[in-house]
C-alpha cells in the first residue's frame, strides 16, 4: 500500500485488493455475456504488476483469476486498470499489460496449447464523461479496409459518473467505496451527498470506515474539519477524537490549507501541555514520520537535538509542501 503515493490510486488499489469486493464489482459491472458465466466464488488476486516501472508509484493495476460456471477447466483473467481522467492511450496500456501477462504465463506453462482469456476492465471515476474509444485500434493509423488484418483488443469501462448513486452496487460492503471514489473528483457536489454518504458508511466495518474517511480527508476539497467531525459523530460518536487524531496523520499529504492549519494548531496546543520545545519536537517527529516514513539520518538527528524552538517551528511549517528531507532542513 505504501508504494502508491497518489490518493486515488492508493484508494482503488486497497479496494481491489479485497477479493470479495472485487468479485462483486466484476459480476455487477463486466459485460453481461462475461459476468453471467462467472462463479460466485471470490476471484484470486494474481501476484505481479504490469505497470511500467517508472510509473508504478502513480498507477494501479490488478489482475484477478476468476472461475467460470461452465465446468470448463479454463480460467478467466480480468485485468483492472484505474483511471481518474480520460486517457486516450488506455488501449495501448491494456495491450502491453495483457501481452506481458501472457508472456509470464507462457514461462510458467511452457507446454501450453491454448492461452487463457484476459478481459481488460477500466475503473473510471473522473469528473468528465469517459469519451475514449474502447478498443486498441482507435490508436492505430491505418486504412479502414485493413482492420480485419490488424491486432485489436477491446476493454470494458465502468464510468462511475454514469451510474446513479443508489445503484452503484447491490453490496453494502461496496456501495460506500464507490460513492467515495465517484465524488472525490466532483468537488461541487460533495456537500450535496453528505447525508447519503453517512447512510452508506453505517453499512461498512470500522476498518473500511477509516480507510474511506482517510481518502475523504485527502481528496474532498469541500469538506473541512467540521464536516468530517459531523460524519464521524453520526456513525461512530464515541470515536470522534480518536479518529480525528488518526486522520491528522494523513493531512500532511493533503494540499487543503484548512486541514493543514488545523493539524498544526491542534498539535501546538498539545505541545504547550507537554513543555513548549518538547511538544514541538514531538509534533515534528510525528508529522515527519507520517510524511516520509523513515528515521532521520544521523546528521539530521543531531541537527534536531540542537535546534532552537524557532527552527523546529519553521521546519514543521515547511513539512506541508516539502518533497524531501532536504526541503525541510534547508539552511
Amino acid at each position: 500500500m505504501t508504494d502508491i503515493t497518489q490518493p486515488h490510486d492508493r484508494f482503488v488499489k486497497i479496494l481491489l485488493s479485497d477479493p470479495v469486493k472485487a468479485g462483486v464489482l466484476l459480476r455487477e459491472r463486466l459485460p453481461k455475456e462475461i459476468a453471467e458465466l462467472l462463479s460466485p466464488e471470490p476471484p484470486i488476486l494474481v501476484d505481479g504488476s504490469f505497470v511500467d516501472e517508472e510509473l508504478r508509484i502513480h498507477l494501479t493495476d490488478r489482475l484477478f483469476q476468476a472461475k467460470t460456471i461452465t465446468g470448463r477447466p479454463a480460467l478467466l483473467y480480468v485485468l483492472i486498470e484505474h483511471k481518474s481522467f480520460p486517457d486516450r492511450r488506455t488501449g495501448w496500456q491494456v495491450v502491453k499489460y495483457t501481452v506481458a501477462w501472457w508472456k509470464q504465463w507462457e514461462r510458467e506453462n511452457p507446454n501450453w496449447e491454448m492461452l487463457p482469456p484476459i478481459v481488460p476492465f477500466v475503473f473510471y471515476h473522473g469528473a468528465s464523461e469517459w469519451h475514449i474509444p474502447d478498443e486498441f485500434l482507435s490508436l492505430v493509423d491505418a486504412e479502414k479496409g485493413w482492420r480485419p488484418w490488424l491486432l485489436n483488443l477491446r476493454f470494458a469501462v465502468m464510468d462511475l459518473g454514469k451510474i446513479e448513486d443508489r445503484v452503484l452496487s447491490r453490496s453494502p460492503r461496496l456501495r460506500a467505496w464507490l460513492l467515495a471514489a465517484k465524488y472525490a473528483t466532483r468537488d461541487g457536489k460533495q456537500l450535496e451527498i453528505k447525508d447519503f454518504f453517512v447512510e452508506l458508511l453505517t453499512e461498512v466495518s470500522v476498518d473500511d470506515f477509516m480507510l474511506i474517511m482517510r481518502y475523504v480527508v485527502e481528496t474532498y476539497r469541500r469538506y473541512d474539519e467540521k464536516d468530517v467531525r459531523e460524519i464521524i459523530r453520526r456513525v461512530y460518536p464515541k470515536e470522534e477524537e480518536n479518529m480525528m487524531s488518526q486522520f491528522a496523520q494523513s493531512v500532511i499529504e493533503n494540499t487543503n490549507p484548512k486541514w493543514a492549519q488545523m493539524v498544526l494548531q491542534k498539535g501546538r496546543k498539545e505541545g504547550r501541555k507537554d513543555g513548549r520545545k518538547e511538544g514541538e519536537v514531538h509534533i515534528f517527529r510525528r508529522l515527519l514520520q507520517g510524511k516520509f516514513g523513515a528515521d532521520l539520518p544521523a546528521h539530521l538527528e543531531e541537527k534536531l537535538k540542537s535546534a532552537s524552538l524557532e527552527e523546529i517551528e519553521t521546519w514543521t511549517d515547511r513539512l506541508l509542501n516539502a518533497q524531501s528531507l532536504e526541503d525541510v532542513f534547508r539552511g
